[in-house]
């Protein structure tokens, strides 16, 4: 409906904006750049571990490996966004297909030994759940609060569609809203497999601060379809896409602050493209803040994960809310009701998820976030006094009439390489303009002879 209703992009800053106010808007803003951040440094981190699992003896180095993969995905991004678009095709395809293959062989060991499957490779992760306490088992309410608070980051970066509208090809609304649709479907797949073929296979997560950490995905891999040459690609593709799910923020972050900027709260140099016709110093924001993210958690997931989501679902609650009022001002009848009524319910949805998020993540890191909120839009508001004291001074004084008195032929600059029938005719355009000429020649103590003028 976002995506229809605003194809221009911006998603929840521009729905907030227009339909809550400028207030709700740079929340909205607000919280998708901290989103966006925390999506590079979550985003990487976990490729990351996804390579330690499969090579241990590259645990002491997995912050430099962060850093280094951070410092790709900027030059890539900086080359252009056809250029980073076709270097993640593959890589995504890859992901998609080794991972689905996992789950479908998984579920048919499943239904083929009557939902008792043998693991080809016995893993850590069920060593863990054998020894597990029955504290542990015994499932309460806290418990599968923080599990759903933990598992509402896999929505992360679905917002990216509606940002980032213009960036698909035309017709751009039905090629933005099947892209949208095909991402939820393959999401709904893989996360619904995975989680049948943890249960099935009692898989447990191991820690990950610990010598011999292995990701959920790599123990539910080796345990499936062992540890052969399938194990290393899967896991190759997992890296991969991990790492290149950052490549999301790359793309819309720039794009997020150009809006804002252009309102006159971020600096007007961020609404500026490069050389490369990319909004370079976004791309270079996103990278810096992101590498002091990494290197202040040490590039380890589950210390960033915490920090994750809040953002993405206060814009989601926003953007839904802001739905509901554009609903009311700019349509009526059956589609006007049965809009306000999804947007309603969905804001009713993400707001209570939300909540559950800061509360059962507050003390684990989510009050970073939650006093990064404000901070932000204090920065904003401050830009935006410095532009309008700008503006102030710069305007004109006592109406539009240009005064025309005590006006002067300028200075004319002529910069001069040699002697030539080009350097005569630009001189001689110089005198059209004022009789204060001056040629200008750079020269140094290392070339050789005069210039055949002197």
């Amino acid at each position: 409906q976002t995506i229809a209703a605003y194809p221009m992009g911006g998603g929840s800053y521009t729905v907030a904006k227009e339909n809550l106010g400028n207030g709700a808007g740079l929340l909205a803003g607000a919280a998708l750049m901290i989103d966006y951040l925390l999506n590079v440094a979550v985003g990487i981190s976990a490729g990351i571990g996804a390579l330690v699992s499969a090579v241990p003896w590259l645990q002491p180095h997995t912050l430099a490996m962060c850093l280094v993969v951070l410092v790709l995905l900027t030059v890539v991004n900086l080359r252009g966004v056809k250029e980073a678009g076709s270097a993640f095709i593959a890589p995504t395809y890859l992901f998609v297909g080794t991972l689905a293959a996992v789950i479908l062989i998984g579920l048919y060991r499943v239904v083929a030994s009557g939902g008792h499957p043998v693991a080809v490779v016995s893993s850590l992760g069920q060593a863990v759940a054998s020894q597990a306490p029955a504290a542990l088992q015994a499932v309460g309410v806290w418990i599968l609060v923080k599990a759903f608070a933990s598992g509402c980051t896999a929505l992360t970066g679905v917002e990216a569609v509606s940002n980032g509208v213009q960036a698909f090809r035309e017709p751009v609304v039905p090629a933005a809203r099947r892209t949208l649709a095909a991402i939820i479907l393959i999401l709904v797949l893989l996360l619904g497999g995975i989680a049948v073929l943890v249960k099935y296979y009692g898989i447990m997560a191991t820690d990950p601060g610990a010598a011999g950490y292995q990701s959920v995905l790599s123990l539910l891999t080796a345990t499936v379809v062992g540890k052969g040459i399938f194990y290393d690609l899967t896991m190759f593709s997992v890296l991969l896409v991990l790492c290149l799910s950052a490549n999301t923020s790359f793309a819309d972050f720039p794009r997020l602050c150009r809006m804002i900027a252009r309102d006159d709260y971020l600096p007007h140099s961020l609404a500026g493209r490069g050389r490369r016709l990319v909004f370079s110093q976004g791309i270079w924001a996103l990278s810096i803040l992101a590498a002091l993210l990494l290197i202040l958690f040490g590039g380890v997931t589950d210390r960033l994960i915490p920090l994750f989501a809040v953002g993405a679902f206060l814009a989601f609650t926003l953007s839904q809310a802001g739905m509901v009022g554009h609903w009311r001002r700019n349509a009526k009848g059956f589609g006007a009701v049965h809009g306000m009524l999804v947007n309603a319910i969905g804001a009713l949805a993400t707001g209570i998820t939300l909540t559950v998020i800061v509360v059962a993540k507050f003390t684990s890191g989510a009050w970073v976030v939650v006093l990064l909120l404000p901070t932000a839009l204090v920065f904003m508001g401050r830009v935006r006094r410095h532009y309008e004291l700008t503006d102030e001074e710069v305007a004109l004084k006592g109406g539009v009439v240009l005064r025309a008195e005590n006006m002067g032929p300028p200075i004319v600059l002529v910069p001069v390489d040699r002697w030539d029938a080009a350097t005569e005719k630009a001189l001689r355009f110089a005198l059209t303009l004022s009789p204060d000429v001056e040629a200008v020649h750079v020269t140094c103590e290392t070339d050789e002879g005069r210039p055949p003028w002197e």
